[in-house]
């Protein structure tokens, strides 16, 4: 190259710089409002600012790269579920997806400030500057709030998921069955969960889990079927091979004491047997639930493979959280009221006051928590009733919408209150489970207490086992009958105004939407 050429070159880079400045420039607004309106365009759509200001290159990459990410999500959202779902209960996935919110939420706010300075004027009085920063930090601060929110709430769900499923590896647990990771219901036709209620709240000593419910699950269809045990059930049973079978052959009681034994009742097997067993069952971290697990089991005709624990002040606070739920309140329910004798009472004392009766009642925690406990003057099968129409309530109103907005309150009030087996390495399956559950049948079943159970001393457990077997059984589909050659005569009677729950004899399962009805001719007793 000769010298004249090199020459040539350097003084045609000055020149090709100042005509790329100048066709910036070009591209430049002439007014601020201008400038503010296209901001906001560009902050809409990312990069489509880069192209306004006259780099096309560099906008043409970055709406692409916007463009795939949107398809890439619409994709997942539509095909994926699944892999969403192995994600939100991954903790180590979920700490990677913080990290990447918060970095498209800070490229998307860099992307906006430059995209600004390309389109706005070139000279630009002072109150311009400040109108135009102003506006961009506005919407700066517009992303970076859904941004860590978002952080947020990916955070909490791991926090929530680290927190109360451990993995197998990490946890304890002397009953909790060993399931194939890659497909565990596969063969687990019905998924057995225990659902304990423990209270042991300020004036209470010990704990007693006043709630037992057991929810035997279809792992095919989601159709469930809930099953309560009465607090007072005495000689409760335990499996053969369980080494407290050889301790409570004849049931959980003692033979040598009076007919009635609160200290031998269910609601107090979580705490008593351990004390005096401790470590019978071998190692656990909850050997209480351990012992409601093999005992509700042997008592229903069950295997029980989980248990779910709840201490019910925390129950109030998830239900606060969630906005509280909505329940057909039949009779007069207490808040509050002790008898004064048996485990667990304080001082006899009234209500302090009642629950009014009354279609579709919104209820807070506190009143909630009442609605499932309240038993003053009322009988046990009630309180159980209650109880499943307030598990019903709350799925129900766990909708997508109260979930977004109210996600880590949710999170935080389940890290700090529930216990469980259930362990991590699954917990993808049984979320997946648990969306089919809220879309399909949940029944309850009445194990005929007339018969079956007039007192807790000596409640017929064989005879509970046979209605806990029919309800559970595959139903056979209905064969279709011949239709009549001639014409029905009959008219068609118009619905009244007030629905009529038919209520099935004693022994037979009962639709939940059917039982939880608002019906003002019960008593509560």
């Amino acid at each position: 190259m000769t010298r004249s050429t090199r020459a040539a070159g350097r003084r045609s880079a000055p020149r090709a710089n100042r005509s790329r400045q100048r066709a910036q420039r070009a591209y430049r607004t002439r007014s601020v409002s201008k400038a503010i309106g296209l901001t906001l365009v560009s902050a809409l759509i990312p990069g489509l600012g880069f192209v306004l200001g006259g780099r096309k290159k560099l906008g043409a990459f970055v709406i692409t790269l916007y463009v795939g990410l949107l398809l890439i999500a619409a994709y997942a959202g539509l095909t994926q579920r699944d892999a969403l779902v192995a994600l939100a209960v991954d903790p180590s996935r979920l700490l990677l997806a913080t990290g990447g919110v918060l970095v498209v939420g800070l490229l998307w706010i860099c992307i906006v400030v430059s995209s600004h300075k390309l389109l706005r004027p070139i000279s630009l009085t002072s109150v311009g500057r400040f109108t135009g920063s102003a506006f961009v930090g506005l919407l700066c601060f517009g992303i970076a709030v859904p941004t860590t929110f978002a952080a947020q709430t990916v955070m909490a769900q791991r926090d929530l998921v680290g927190g109360v499923f451990k993995s197998e590896k990490d946890s304890k647990s002397a009953t909790r069955p060993k399931l194939d990771e890659k497909d565990p219901w596969a063969k687990k036709p019905r998924l057995n969960l225990v659902l304990l209620g423990a209270d042991d709240g300020v004036g209470r000593e010990g704990t007693r889990t006043d709630t037992v419910i057991v929810a035997s699950i279809d792992t095919k269809t989601g159709d469930t079927t809930l099953i309560s045990l009465s607090r007072n059930w005495m000689r409760m049973p335990f499996p053969e091979d369980s080494p407290l079978h050889a301790k409570y052959p004849d049931g959980y009681y003692d033979p040598s004491g009076p007919a009635e034994q609160p200290e031998y009742y269910l609601d107090s097997m979580y705490e008593n047997i351990p004390k005096k067993y401790p470590g019978i069952l071998g190692a656990t971290d909850n050997e209480g639930a351990d012992v409601l697990k093999l005992s509700a089991g042997a008592a229903l005709g069950l295997d029980i493979d989980y248990y779910m624990q709840i201490n019910l002040k925390g129950f109030e606070q998830i239900i606060d959280a969630l906005g509280g739920i909505t329940v057909n309140i039949n009779y007069k329910v207490p808040i509050g009221g002790d008898y004064g004798d048996g485990p667990g009472s304080n001082t006899a004392r009234l209500p302090s006051s009642y629950l009014q009766p009354g279609p579709d009642q919104k209820l807070n925690g506190h009143d909630a928590l009442w609605f499932a406990r309240g038993r003053y003057g009322l009988s046990d099968p009630s309180r159980q009733e209650r109880q499943r129409c307030t598990i019903h309530a709350l799925v129900n109103s766990a909708n997508p919408q109260t979930l977004v907005t109210k996600y880590n309150e949710v999170a935080a009030a389940s890290k700090e209150l529930l216990r469980t087996d259930i362990p991590g390495d699954i917990l993808g399956d049984f979320v997946k489970l648990g969306l089919k559950v809220k879309n399909a049948n949940v029944t309850n079943v009445d194990l005929d207490k007339s018969k079956n159970f007039p007192t807790g001393q000596r409640p017929n457990y064989a005879a509970m086992q046979e209605l806990v077997q029919k309800a559970i059984q595959p139903k056979t589909a209905p064969v279709a009958s011949t239709p009549s050659s001639k014409p029905s005569t009959s008219t068609t009677k118009k619905p009244g105004t007030k629905p009529t729950t038919v209520k099935p004899p004693a022994g037979q399962p009962q639709n939940l939407n059917d039982a939880c009805a608002y019906d003002p001719s019960q008593t509560g007793n």
